[in-house]
């Protein structure tokens, strides 16, 4: 928080409220562009809470859909959807610093505050040349994702590959999920060469900027901060995790990996572990599997990408402190460890407010959501985790979803996005605490 000196007048910046009506407002922006008729292939224009939908999962790079993306939009409105993702992965405000920077202007501490907040930056130290590392890493990632996808799709697809090249990457590096097959990638679930691009592209995506801002400049695992090595091991923990256990679950299953080769099922239980952490994209069908593998991807969904990444969910290292803390209470340490570093109780606090405040948000929208929609309980809740882990996936609910239900969603994506701590710290008003009560004794447990 930043506070400025006015005459006698205090004014408070904060950088999350900054962010949070960012969103808000491109989002507004974006809905208004896919509503027009141009954006169509109809020409007849789609309705505005559709439009509102989509421009909110775009920019929240969620990736669930009530109107198939390939068949209700034009070209105008597909290469909106494209900005609008790159804007969400990104950040509006980084876009902005960055017209500043090409204009040679001085990027001053209220705009150095904001950077920190995007990028889940402890301090304002070094945001300048974090941002300059994403830029060129975004653009590099992207090149390559386009021309390797282009090159491999060109035979069949002819010109049109470099334009779906784009478009995938950019939906992939940004987690976001949006395809234009209409079936996510369930035609290429066999095809190694695009499950092994997208899924790269996913993986760098969630790992978060600092952490591939990390590897790019110190070269070496061994250099990196102990942030980056621990988003990269829990993320490598959870992905192998997941695809041993979907392996097992589905190995029989027909209608998931029962008729493919052993090849096969290893590269699709591989593929839905991976996307499950915010991705969205699926080479399967989420609905034909089995209700404990469901559970799984809601507990990988939850957990989502890592901090200052294109993801959602409660990130990785969340996950990994709350892990610490709980094992540290249960053989009754006073530290909390985590590879043979103390978790300081600031830290601890915060993961554990973050945990509730996701928790209660998910049984707040599934609880408005059981009201309106008719569907199984399992289904309504998948929407929901899905939707606020930014992750895309849907065992079918989403086009059938009710004018309520949209609007649950919505919030609950744009919560996802921005994170629960930010949602309150925007509706909350700061006071500092002026009394200093006695500690009292509670019986817990």
């Amino acid at each position: 928080m930043k506070t400025t000196h006015l005459g006698s007048n205090y004014i408070q910046f904060n950088p999350a409220k900054v962010l949070a009506l960012s969103f808000i407002g491109i989002i507004i922006i974006g809905s208004v562009l896919l509503a027009l008729p141009i954006s169509t292939k109809d020409l007849a224009g789609i309705p505005y809470i559709d439009a509102l939908f989509t421009a909110t999962s775009a920019i929240c790079v969620t990736g669930l859909v009530v109107v198939d993306t390939a068949d209700a939009f034009s070209i105008f409105g597909q290469v909106v959807i494209m900005v609008l993702i790159q804007i969400g992965g990104l950040g509006l405000m980084t876009f902005a610093i960055l017209v500043a920077m090409v204009l040679g202007l001085r990027i001053s501490f209220t705009q150095r505050l904001i950077l920190q907040e995007t990028f889940s930056r402890n301090s304002v130290q070094g945001v300048v040349n974090l941002l300059k590392h994403v830029l060129v890493i975004t653009f590099i990632m992207e090149l390559l994702g386009t021309l390797l996808l282009a090159f491999h799709w060109y035979p069949e697809m002819g010109q049109k590959a470099f334009y779906y090249g784009l478009f995938h990457t950019i939906s992939a590096f940004n987690n976001a999920g949006f395809d234009l097959f209409g079936n996510s990638l369930a035609g290429f679930k066999t095809d190694f060469m695009t499950n092994s691009i997208i899924m790269v592209l996913f993986i760098f995506g969630g790992l978060g900027f600092f952490v591939i801002s990390d590897l790019y400049t110190q070269r070496s695992l061994k250099k990196i901060s102990y942030h980056s090595k621990l988003a990269i091991i829990f993320s490598g923990v959870l992905i192998i995790t997941g695809f041993l256990i979907i392996f097992l679950l589905e190995y029989n299953n027909p209608d998931t990996l029962g008729a493919l080769s052993i090849g096969e099922k290893v590269m699709v239980a591989l593929f839905t572990s991976t996307t499950t952490r915010t991705a969205g994209f699926s080479t399967l069908d989420i609905a034909a599997l089995n209700q404990a593998s469901l559970l799984l991807i809601l507990l990988l969904m939850f957990i989502g990408a890592s901090p200052g990444s294109t993801g959602g969910g409660v990130k990785t290292t969340t996950f990994g402190v709350i892990v610490s803390s709980t094992l540290a209470g249960i053989s009754n340490k006073k530290q909390s460890i985590l590879f043979h570093r103390a978790i300081s109780n600031e830290i601890i606090v915060k993961s554990q407010t973050i945990i509730f405040l996701s928790v209660f948000l998910i049984f707040l929208a599934t609880f408005i959501m059981s009201i309106y929609e008719s569907n199984p309980f399992m289904e309504i809740l998948f929407e929901v985790v899905s939707a606020f882990g930014t992750v895309g996936l849907s065992t079918g609910l989403t086009p059938e979803l009710s004018l309520q239900g949209k609007l649950v969603i919505i919030f609950t994506m744009y919560t996802g996005r921005i994170g629960p701590l930010a949602l309150f710290y925007v509706l909350s008003r700061n006071s500092k605490e002026l009394v200093k009560y006695p500690t009292g004794n509670i019986m817990i447990g």
